[in-house]
């Protein structure tokens, strides 16, 4: 099986970066669709257009409201196309950026994401999540290639809420496990290929950096003053943790993120959330013999992720449910990616293990 690494094209990061839009957008023409949720373009829609317009690139403002369902992207699709955009941007959390994705796919143009937190790692990939009317996950989409350019301007995601970034760390933190599983067991990655050694290396690179500066950079979170901690630790939440998952390729974690929401009270948790105990599952499946899952769990709690199903907001924990996670979670592609083929009763025990 054939190797392939992806990326974007440029990643561009620090305090301002989100000034540089203009000059980014120019390089493609004098219009462009910015694709945005309602909040967001109520707080920067004004100035983002200001930056462009300075640059002589006119902004065309589609707004997504609620989840990103096929009807929601038809919708986008259809303006989209009625202006032949050379560019799309998107601007803000996980679901603005995905929409950008569709369009851009759609529009066969380019992509330029902006996040406004840092609650995950959507703003490098290629992928895109696409939900029912109940917030149900119906599939995982791709682009054709990645996002061309990445802005993540760390003083505008330094005033995101605490519990934003804290779900970020979750979502980051499990890469170099998953992509380990993924690599072991000559699974493929998100280029339906095998993982690079680079990806392998960068994955590990994130949980060293979240591991030594993920509590120190939590406490910077909501600030809006973003310190050299924060840097560093958004870097790898966001680029290392991206190129680790996509090139590197996803398990357990990430399967469980699949059954999860069907454990009532549990669904509502942020993605990152259900991600982070996903991988003490994922630990404890492994049958380690090292301490990995009891320093996991010790730094879970300086950070404040959920290490049981209660944690995480479940509200009533039976084995019907338990078993219906499971099997939605192996029903997922990622799960094949392991070290022996699991079945319902392993995971629903292991899951039974972290339900207090």
């Amino acid at each position: 099986m054939l190797k392939i690494f992806g990326a974007p094209n440029r990643y561009i990061q620090g305090p301002g970066a989100i000034d540089t839009l203009g000059a980014s957008a120019a390089l493609f023409g004098s219009h462009a669709v910015l694709v945005v949720d309602g909040y967001v373009h109520q707080m920067l829609g004004k100035r983002l257009a200001a930056i462009c317009a300075a640059q002589q690139v006119r902004l065309h403002s589609l707004i997504l409201e609620g989840d990103l369902t096929p009807a929601a992207i038809a919708r986008l699709r259809a303006q989209a196309g009625k202006l032949a955009p050379p560019l799309v941007i998107a601007v803000g959390g996980g679901k603005a950026i995905d929409a950008g994705k569709a369009v851009s796919k759609a529009s066969h143009c380019h992509l330029i994401t902006v996040p406004t937190v840092a609650s995950n790692d959507a703003p490098t990939s290629k992928n895109y999540v696409l939900y029912d009317e109940n917030h149900n996950l119906l599939a995982v989409e791709h682009m054709l290639f990645n996002p061309t350019m990445v802005i993540v301007d760390t003083a505008l995601i330094a005033t995101a809420p605490a519990h934003f970034f804290r779900a970020g760390l979750g979502d980051a933190i499990s890469k170099k496990f998953e992509a380990e599983q993924c690599f072991r067991n000559q699974g493929r990655n998100m280029f339906d290929a095998s993982s690079t050694l680079t990806a392998q290396l960068i994955a590990d690179g994130c949980f060293q950096t979240l591991l030594r500066e993920g509590e120190e950079a939590l406490a910077a979170a909501g600030s809006g003053a973003p310190t050299p901690a924060f840097e560093r630790v958004v870097e790898a939440m966001i680029l290392m943790s991206g190129l680790g998952f996509e090139s590197g390729g996803l398990s357990i974690a990430h399967a469980l993120t699949r059954g999860l929401p069907c454990i009532a009270g549990a669904g509502p948790s942020l993605h990152g959330l259900q991600v982070a105990l996903g991988l003490l599952v994922q630990l404890d499946l492994e049958n380690r013999q090292d301490d990995m899952h009891a320093r996991l769990k010790l730094w879970y709690k300086k950070i404040g992720l959920p290490a049981s199903l209660r944690e995480l907001g479940a509200s009533a924990i039976n084995e019907e449910e338990i078993q219906r996670a499971a099997t939605l979670t192996l029903n997922a592609r990622h799960a094949g990616n392991f070290d022996y083929t699991l079945t319902v009763d392993a995971l629903s025990a292991a899951l039974l293990r972290h339900a207090q």
